[in-house]
């Protein structure tokens, strides 16, 4: 699925959904929406974090990824 195709199809369902609620529901359901895709952006940001510093330590050898003083002058 192409940018456009993806944002058209969010675009009809949202539209499908807010069809059948009220303007008090469909609030809580656009506040529920945003913190489910803020909270997904969390753990995406956190996977990538735990990958870099596996890559880190991995590209490190035994020393565990810590910074000797030498590193750090």
């Amino acid at each position: 699925m192409n940018p456009c195709e993806l944002t058209m199809s969010i675009t009809a369902l949202a539209n499908a959904i807010s069809r059948g609620l009220s303007d008090d529901d469909l609030n809580l359901a656009s506040t529920i929406f945003l913190q489910l895709g803020d909270t997904l952006a969390v753990i995406s940001a956190q996977r990538d974090r735990c990958r870099n510093l596996e890559s880190g330590n991995q590209a490190s050898g035994a020393g565990g990824g810590q910074e000797s003083q030498s590193d750090l002058e």
